[in-house]
């Protein structure tokens, strides 16, 4: 029996242990090459959602300013009616919140449960020093507001930094003073209205857009190249100009004594007391956010396009079909990756976008991102990214159904 021959390279090491070598350097070379592109990733996208989502269910400003309560909630179960020992733990936390000015703060997290509290907790600490025993009686003489369970229920959720209440206050619910979620009154509610309103109102954006779009990037793959070059600069042209110029710009040609309004009182088409109301509704916003994003429906679509042969459309021709046949057959098919990059690109895009909203909205015409907007200019900022991860979870959910229903594989963006 002859023994197998060992294969070597010219310097005499076995083969196999080369080619793994090489390998091994190719995979770190490529490694190292990725890596700015990782850590930019990492910087600019993973960490900052990282912390808001940790920032969503996190919040300190009562727990750290009230140890002694905390330490009574800790050994105290859910629905122990507070005693003396309560009372006396809450006049020296607010002794505490005074010589470190965390009243407010204290104050501030509570109220996000219970409005008026801050005001509450505020005008106690400031006289926290000059309470003598027995507390209860002495703070309820201060004001009867801190014998009420639904402020102790606030209290003991507080007692932990770690919370879920910015989540339920944008489910548009409320704690209960035994501790358990409900409904608000109808007439609070704000959140799950608008969260909804807001898709509805970027799909209809979506559909408007795709319409628009079609036809224009249509022409762009079929004509001349001179003239597919000058609409190209058409449908760049927004890009070139500034996003507020655009928005009141929009102002401008909207508003019941603008452009438009204008013209058609003198077509005759309305009265002058007959002027439309198109601005500061959700009418303004849909047109002005179609406008803003009309070309990112139209570049995706045109990509797909402009490959196309048409030889395929004048064979389906040649055998019979006709113009709407050919059409749904044969063209339609063969643009569904553009559309669905269309569709998610704009769609997506329109679901975060406030400061349109914010100008020409009005109030009916905000979207969920402007309350975003609104607890940050708040410093409410728990609130905020509780509302944000809402949103992200909601965007996520509909990417997941896309990808599910039609497949992200197919996207084409380019």
């Amino acid at each position: 029996m002859t023994e197998a021959i060992l294969l070597t390279t010219a310097d005499g090491r076995p083969l196999k242990e080369a080619l793994a070598r090489a390998q091994s350097k190719a995979k770190r070379r490529a490694f190292f090459l990725v890596l700015p592109l990782l850590l930019f990733i990492m910087l600019t996208f993973v960490i900052p959602i990282g912390q808001m989502l940790q920032r969503s269910v996190y919040h300190d400003g009562f727990s750290r300013s009230a140890p002694s309560l905390a330490a009574w909630f800790d050994a105290n179960a859910s629905g122990t009616a507070p005693d003396e020992a309560a009372y006396a733990a809450l006049a020296a936390d607010l002794v505490y919140m005074k010589e470190k000015k965390l009243a407010g703060e204290a104050g501030t997290r509570l109220n996000y449960a219970v409005p008026g509290t801050r005001s509450l907790v505020t005008s106690a600490a400031r006289g926290a020093d000059k309470l003598e025993p027995p507390f209860k009686e002495a703070l309820l003489a201060e004001d009867k507001k801190w014998g009420e369970p639904l402020i102790w229920a606030a209290m003991r959720e507080a007692s932990s930094p770690w919370t879920t209440d910015f989540y339920l206050t944008g489910l548009d619910m409320e704690r209960a003073a035994d501790g358990s979620a409900v409904r608000v009154a109808e007439n609070k509610q704000v959140y799950v209205q608008l969260y909804l309103r807001t898709f509805v109102i970027s799909a209809i954006i979506t559909v408007i857009c795709l319409l628009l779009a079609f036809p224009i990037a249509h022409l762009l793959a079929t004509l001349p190249m001179a003239k597919a070059n000058l609409l190209m600069i058409l449908v760049l042209l927004p890009f070139w100009t500034s996003l507020l110029v655009r928005t009141t710009s929009w102002i401008v040609l909207l508003q019941g004594q603008g452009v438009i309004n204008s013209f058609l009182v003198w077509l005759g088409v309305i009265s002058e007391e007959g002027r439309l109301t198109m601005i500061y509704n959700q009418t303004g916003t849909i047109i002005v956010m179609v406008h803003i994003l009309l070309p990112f429906m139209v570049l995706p679509l045109y990509s797909v396009m402009r490959v196309i042969p048409p030889s395929y459309a004048r064979a389906a021709r040649s055998l019979g079909a006709t113009s709407w046949t050919t059409f749904r057959r044969i063209y339609l098919p063969q643009t569904l990756p553009g559309i669905g990059a269309g569709v998610l690109l704009v769609f997506i895009l329109a679901v975060g976008y406030y400061i349109t909203p914010a100008l020409v909205g009005g109030a009916d015409g905000q979207l969920f991102s402007n309350q975003i907007q609104f607890h940050m200019s708040k410093s409410n900022w728990s609130q905020a990214a509780a509302l944000a991860a809402m949103l992200l979870a909601g965007v996520l959910l509909l990417y997941w159904l896309y990808d599910r229903l039609v497949g992200i594989d197919k996207l084409k963006l380019g």
